[in-house]
């Protein structure tokens, strides 16, 4: 992946577990990385982590993802540091517990219960986990793909999830989100093609990290819980995902490697979203 080398590349969300291990990644590989956080302190942290244990050139700077004055504050920040943006991993993204059904089905005739399921949602919730996700994909795009459109040179990378081909039970805002980024994605790539801009993106499956251990494994006995389980279960690999195995996807998507490649969505996922279960 040569050709990465010196180029500019902002990644939304790139404080977080999986996003920090890409910039990393790209970091290793020459790239010039902003880390475009919310929490601008913790950008700053991680972009001096990985600064220093890649020998990259690295900033952090904060910026919200559903605020266009801000994106435009942290471009100029990035502009005047890095200079012109090449590249844009759009990372930002999350869940709400209140976005969350507490029931995996609808299925007790009880009328009191209803509030367990999708008709007990907070719509402000749902709202925001969407947006965050959505809009936070749109948002980033419309301030840092302006560099891209000027030079008819760049690639749009944008962070799907299993979630938008098989909607997990319990998280319907998520996998809305999510599913809207992959039909956003094609449509840019067709708009942004005479430009020579791609647009791509990768769907991770399910990745250990710290923040999710406890939904994957019991505390106490060190087992995989009951939703852990089922995840394996339906995972021909049999096994969960690292952050490091998200890398060499990105860098490929985003390199002259895949320079006839867009509009495409990339599992990442051991094998999970071509198992049909028999």
């Amino acid at each position: 992946m040569n050709d990465l080398k010196g180029k500019c590349c902002v990644i939304t969300g790139g404080a977080g577990v999986l996003c920090s291990s890409l910039a990393e990644a790209l970091a290793k590989a020459g790239v010039a990385t902003a880390i475009v956080d919310l929490d601008g302190d913790l950008a700053v942290r991680k972009a001096s982590e990985i600064a220093s244990s890649t020998g990259g050139n690295v900033m952090g700077v904060a910026g919200n993802v559903l605020q266009k004055a801000a994106l435009e504050t942290a471009k100029k920040a990035v502009n005047n540091i890095l200079g012109p943006v090449h590249l844009l991993i759009n990372g930002a993204g999350g869940n709400s517990p209140k976005a969350t059904t507490a029931a995996e089905f609808c299925e007790d005739a009880d009328i009191d219960c209803l509030e367990r399921t999708f008709f007990g949602l907070d719509l402000e919730s749902f709202r925001t986990v969407f947006d965050l996700n959505f809009m936070g994909t749109i948002l980033p795009t419309m301030i840092f793909a302006k560099d891209m459109v000027e030079r008819k040179a760049g690639a749009i990378l944008n962070i799907s999830s299993m979630n938008s081909f098989r909607p997990l039970t319990r998280i319907p805002a998520y996998s809305a989100a999510k599913a809207s980024i992959n039909n956003f994605t094609a449509w840019l790539a067709v708009h942004l093609a005479p430009r020579n801009i791609r647009v791509n993106a990768i769907a991770p499956g399910f990745f250990l990290t710290e923040q999710n251990r406890f939904l994957l494994y019991d505390k106490e006995s060190g087992a995989l819980s009951e939703r852990g389980r089922k995840i394996l279960d339906a995972t021909p690999m049999r096994r969960f995902g690292t952050p490091d195995e998200l890398q060499d996807a990105t860098l490929f998507l985003l390199s002259e490697r895949a320079k006839f490649i867009t509009g495409t969505v990339l599992p990442v996922d051991g094998g999970f979203s071509a198992y049909s279960g028999v």
